[in-house]
Protein backbone atom coordinates (compact mmCIF):
# COMPACT_ATOMS: atom_id res chain seq x y z
CA UNK A 1 0.00 0.00 0.00
CA UNK A 2 1.49 3.42 -0.97
CA UNK A 3 0.68 6.37 1.35
CA UNK A 4 1.33 9.77 1.50
CA UNK A 5 2.88 12.06 4.27
CA UNK A 6 3.29 15.81 4.07
CA UNK A 7 4.86 18.71 6.30
CA UNK A 8 5.20 22.34 6.38
CA UNK A 9 8.15 23.80 7.48
CA UNK A 10 9.04 27.58 7.21
CA UNK A 11 11.78 29.73 6.18
CA UNK A 12 12.83 33.70 5.88
CA UNK A 13 14.89 34.59 3.23
CA UNK A 14 15.90 37.47 1.11
CA UNK A 15 16.87 37.63 -3.00
CA UNK A 16 17.49 39.81 -5.85
CA UNK A 17 15.93 38.69 -9.14
CA UNK A 18 17.96 39.96 -11.29
CA UNK A 19 20.00 38.22 -14.50
CA UNK A 20 23.43 39.11 -15.64
CA UNK A 21 22.70 38.50 -19.16
CA UNK A 22 19.85 40.96 -19.35
CA UNK A 23 20.01 44.80 -19.92
CA UNK A 24 18.88 47.07 -16.21
CA UNK A 25 15.94 48.11 -18.66
CA UNK A 26 15.61 44.25 -19.51
CA UNK A 27 15.87 43.12 -16.00
CA UNK A 28 13.06 45.75 -14.58
CA UNK A 29 10.70 44.69 -17.16
CA UNK A 30 11.00 41.16 -15.99
CA UNK A 31 11.13 41.58 -12.40
CA UNK A 32 9.34 44.77 -11.62
CA UNK A 33 10.07 45.66 -7.99
CA UNK A 34 12.07 42.26 -7.49
CA UNK A 35 14.91 43.74 -9.00
CA UNK A 36 15.74 46.06 -6.34
CA UNK A 37 18.92 46.59 -5.80
CA UNK A 38 18.93 45.80 -2.59
CA UNK A 39 16.76 43.06 -2.43
CA UNK A 40 13.44 41.79 -0.59
CA UNK A 41 12.34 39.48 1.66
CA UNK A 42 9.84 36.40 1.73
CA UNK A 43 8.53 34.50 4.72
CA UNK A 44 8.43 30.84 2.66
CA UNK A 45 6.70 27.90 3.34
CA UNK A 46 8.05 24.68 2.45
CA UNK A 47 5.47 21.82 2.06
CA UNK A 48 8.06 18.71 1.79
CA UNK A 49 5.39 15.56 0.56
CA UNK A 50 6.72 12.16 0.80
CA UNK A 51 5.33 9.05 -0.37
CA UNK A 52 6.14 4.84 -0.05
CA UNK A 53 4.56 1.97 1.30
CA UNK A 54 3.64 2.16 5.21
CA UNK A 55 6.17 0.21 7.16
CA UNK A 56 4.44 -2.77 9.22
CA UNK A 57 6.51 -2.15 12.43
CA UNK A 58 5.84 1.81 12.42
CA UNK A 59 2.99 2.07 10.92
CA UNK A 60 4.43 5.50 9.16
CA UNK A 61 5.90 6.39 5.57
CA UNK A 62 9.16 7.93 7.07
CA UNK A 63 9.60 8.53 10.52
CA UNK A 64 9.04 12.34 11.35
CA UNK A 65 12.31 13.03 13.24
CA UNK A 66 13.80 11.71 10.31
CA UNK A 67 12.36 13.82 7.46
CA UNK A 68 12.63 17.12 10.23
CA UNK A 69 16.01 16.67 10.54
CA UNK A 70 16.97 15.96 6.65
CA UNK A 71 14.55 19.27 6.06
CA UNK A 72 16.50 21.37 8.63
CA UNK A 73 19.88 20.28 7.64
CA UNK A 74 19.46 20.60 3.88
CA UNK A 75 17.12 23.22 3.52
CA UNK A 76 16.68 25.38 6.63
CA UNK A 77 19.82 25.52 8.14
CA UNK A 78 21.21 26.53 4.52
CA UNK A 79 18.42 29.18 3.43
CA UNK A 80 16.71 30.30 6.60
CA UNK A 81 17.74 34.27 7.30
CA UNK A 82 19.88 34.44 4.11
CA UNK A 83 20.69 35.99 1.13
CA UNK A 84 19.86 33.41 -1.38
CA UNK A 85 22.29 35.65 -4.07
CA UNK A 86 24.91 34.91 -1.90
CA UNK A 87 24.55 31.00 -1.65
CA UNK A 88 26.70 28.66 -4.38
CA UNK A 89 23.80 26.81 -5.76
CA UNK A 90 22.13 30.48 -7.36
CA UNK A 91 25.67 31.53 -8.51
CA UNK A 92 24.92 31.12 -11.85
CA UNK A 93 21.24 31.43 -11.86
CA UNK A 94 18.81 33.66 -10.86
CA UNK A 95 16.99 32.75 -7.52
CA UNK A 96 13.83 32.18 -8.40
CA UNK A 97 11.15 30.79 -5.99
CA UNK A 98 10.63 28.38 -9.58
CA UNK A 99 14.67 27.82 -8.95
CA UNK A 100 14.49 27.75 -5.05
CA UNK A 101 11.67 24.85 -5.05
CA UNK A 102 13.82 22.68 -7.25
CA UNK A 103 17.39 23.31 -5.60
CA UNK A 104 15.27 22.17 -2.28
CA UNK A 105 14.11 19.25 -3.95
CA UNK A 106 17.45 18.07 -5.29
CA UNK A 107 18.80 18.99 -1.78
CA UNK A 108 16.09 16.85 0.25
CA UNK A 109 16.64 14.14 -2.70
CA UNK A 110 19.69 13.34 -1.66
CA UNK A 111 19.32 13.86 2.21
CA UNK A 112 15.56 11.14 2.48
CA UNK A 113 15.47 7.49 2.01
CA UNK A 114 16.03 6.77 -1.53
CA UNK A 115 12.59 6.79 -3.19
CA UNK A 116 10.41 8.60 -0.76
CA UNK A 117 10.67 12.14 -1.48
CA UNK A 118 7.58 12.78 -3.65
CA UNK A 119 6.66 16.50 -4.54
CA UNK A 120 8.57 19.70 -2.86
CA UNK A 121 6.01 22.97 -2.72
CA UNK A 122 7.20 26.12 -1.83
CA UNK A 123 4.49 29.07 -0.90
CA UNK A 124 6.33 32.68 -1.66
CA UNK A 125 2.77 34.65 -0.76
CA UNK A 126 -0.29 34.20 0.09
CA UNK A 127 -0.81 33.94 -3.66
CA UNK A 128 2.12 32.44 -5.57
CA UNK A 129 3.61 28.93 -4.92
CA UNK A 130 5.46 26.31 -6.94
CA UNK A 131 6.01 22.83 -7.12
CA UNK A 132 8.45 20.80 -8.03
CA UNK A 133 8.59 16.53 -8.33
CA UNK A 134 11.25 16.24 -10.10
CA UNK A 135 12.27 15.41 -13.74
Amino acid sequence: MKAYFGRRYTLSASHRLHAVSLTPEQNRAAYGKCNNPHGHGHNYVVEVLTAGPVDAETGMVINLVELDRAVRTAVLDRFDHRNLNLDPEFRNQVPTTEILCRVAFGLLKDALPAGLLERVRVEETENNFFEYSGD
